[in-house]
């Protein structure tokens, strides 16, 4: 617990901390380096995916089902508002994809959202209000190059 206002200033925001997580489990995912990953991820994962029924590529890697060699995920933008940290990649035109990853405090990843070839928004939605903001939408050069299923998340 910080003891002063200088010890405040160097305890990162929860966000900032979940960000950090998720690109280690990336980075562990790349090496193939089991004992993070499973330090890092729930053994009760909750998983939901939206897309091709050929893609789940993520949730294989997970499982043990295939090697991380079949299918890189290299996130291209990472964005972290809460508890949740969403990524964004592509493979040239082969693939686009969108990671929905929630922590819980202690760090560890309870829930995974996998979107695939989908274009996605996701809205805040205040809960004294009920009014919804976006928060994050999918890169729009990547619709220029074909035409993607429209999905919107509130959170």
């Amino acid at each position: 617990m910080p003891e002063n206002d200088e010890d405040i200033a160097l305890v990162p925001e929860p966000q900032t901390w979940n960000k950090k997580i998720v690109k280690m489990l990336y980075k562990a995912l790349a090496q193939g380096d089991t004992e993070t990953i499973v330090r890092l991820v729930a053994a009760d994962l909750e998983y939901w995916y939206h897309g091709p029924p050929q893609c789940q590529h993520m949730m294989k890697i997970l499982t043990g089902e295939s090697r991380h060699t079949e299918f890189k995920f290299k996130p291209r933008s990472i964005m972290a508002t809460g508890e949740l940290v969403i990524t964004e990649g592509w493979d040239r035109l082969k693939a686009y994809w969108v990671h929905v990853w929630t922590l819980n405090k202690e760090g560890m990843i309870i829930q995974f959202r996998e979107y695939f070839d989908t274009w996605l928004t996701v809205l805040l939605r205040a809960s004294e209000t009920g009014d919804e903001f976006p928060v994050w939408q999918t890169d729009p050069l990547e619709r220029l190059h074909r035409s993607l299923p429209d999905l919107v998340l509130a959170i």
